[in-house]
């Protein structure tokens, strides 16, 4: 297993003097894909909302996770705007949660996804899903993208940089600087 600081990219950063320090980022755990493979059209009786795509591709991630013999929920977990699957690959349970963000005149669809700790609520309230993740989570996730036949242009981002809509500084792997 990866030393998890091998995740962390060094940064400049000016402190409220003006000084420039040697700064580490997070881990890249924001993923977008695109894949023709997998239903963005019809909407299925279970879905809660109507565009709550990406049970399929959920499901596929189940079956590739267990092929790798890695732990995983039997069924994906929904969401309002999505699913989720339960795995382990390492020491802790994580989620990949998974959505699907259609295209527009500028952009392509894409098949979004973020992986998290699995925390209780109290926990989550605190931060806890996006505190030691795992580089073993990250790793096999775009393990299992990076060789799926229909998946093209894996790309991973940090989780402060896409929230704030700059997906300009993205990698074709979780642990590119």
């Amino acid at each position: 297993m990866r030393n998890e600081s091998f995740f962390r990219a060094p940064q400049l950063k000016r402190d409220s003097l003006g000084s420039v320090h040697l700064a580490m980022q997070g881990p890249r755990t924001v993923v977008t894909f695109q894949s023709g493979a997998f239903n963005t059209t019809e909407r299925r009786l279970y879905f809660i909302n109507d565009a709550c795509y990406g049970d399929d591709v959920a499901r596929w991630i189940i079956g590739e996770l267990k092929s790798r013999g890695i732990p995983a929920d039997s069924e994906p977990g929904q969401e309002d705007f999505g699913w989720y699957v339960t795995y382990r690959p390492g020491k802790a349970e994580h989620q990949l949660v998974l959505g699907y963000r259609p295209g527009d005149d500028k952009d392509p669809a894409v098949w979004l996804g973020w992986v998290e700790r699995n925390a209780g609520a109290l926990s989550s309230l605190l931060g806890a899903r996006h505190r030691g993740i795992e580089p073993v989570a990250l790793e096999v996730i775009h393990d299992i993208l990076s060789r799926g036949e229909s998946i093209s242009r894996v790309r991973w981002y940090r989780k402060t940089e896409f929230d704030a809509g700059n997906e300009t500084n993205a990698s074709t792997r979780p642990d590119g600087a």
